[in-house]
């Protein structure tokens, strides 16, 4: 009986330095995917899109930006990898990068800053495309920019100054074609440079047609349902207003109170 209670209260204990909260269980989900990465964090990825302005005369003026506010943000944030690919297409860019909660956020603060500049000529009309928390592995294995010189497709998609040859894509499904293509790119990227001393640019090159078209792009930031980094922010900064069943109730409990 006493083994029993030994053998018990080492399991226990044993629970309790391994943790059983959802934050030990997805932590636990992600070592099992990468054991051999250090992990301290709960892994996010955000995806933005926005136009690069005429007046910017290289585009790899804002790859430089990154490098060097990523360099920064790793200094503050210890541990706190960063990783993705930033692509800069002839008028606009994509950006996908994967860190803690934190680092995103002081990215889309940097996003919302260029923004606010009055003569800002590295970035416009950012916004957000998608935030996604948990993630149980990264999709890159580091951070990179390249600069793209590839046409705008034709065809189903719209260019920027082109005419309209047929009915646009609903918002949902361009975002749904840019995260599968992503996925696939990524996906494509891990297998091609594993192993290999290939720089990423070349693999890149070398399957344009995995690149998300930049018409798609286009198309996404004439939209207005896309939130920008200071609508986003905002709305990660508001506290939520949960209605209570209580406060359902008629007469309300004051109400009653005062009356007895």
């Amino acid at each position: 009986m006493e083994t029993s209670s030994q053998l018990l209260s080492l399991d226990q204990k044993k629970e309790e330095d391994v943790g059983t909260s959802l934050f030990h269980c997805h932590m636990k989900q992600r070592r099992r995917f990468n054991p051999q990465e250090e992990m301290k964090f709960l892994l996010h990825r955000l995806i933005v899109v926005a136009s690069l302005p005429q007046q910017l005369a290289d585009r790899k003026d804002l790859g430089v930006h990154y490098e060097e506010l990523n360099q920064r943000l790793q200094r503050y944030y210890q541990g706190d990898a960063i990783t993705g690919l930033l692509l800069l297409y002839p008028t606009c860019m994509l950006h996908v990068i994967e860190s803690s909660s934190e680092v995103l956020v002081s990215l889309l603060q940097d996003l919302r800053d260029m923004q606010e500049r009055p003569h800002c000529v590295l970035i416009e009309a950012p916004r957000v495309l998608v935030m996604s928390h948990d993630l149980p592995s990264r999709l890159f294995q580091q951070w990179s920019y390249k600069v793209l010189n590839v046409p705008a497709r034709v065809g189903r998609m719209l260019s920027r100054d082109g005419p309209e040859e047929e009915e646009e894509e609903d918002t949902d499904t361009l975002v749904s074609t840019t995260l599968s293509m992503l996925l696939k790119l990524g996906n494509h990227l891990l297998k091609a440079t594993k192993g290999s001393n290939m720089p990423l640019g070349s693999v890149l090159d070398e399957v344009p047609e995995m690149i998300v078209p930049q018409d798609i792009l286009v198309q996404l930031l004439s939209r207005g349902d896309l939130l920008s980094p200071q609508q986003y922010l905002q709305a990660y900064h508001t506290p939520l207003h949960i209605l209570m069943d209580s406060e359902r109730t008629w007469p309300p409990s004051e109400q009653l109170r005062c009356e007895f």
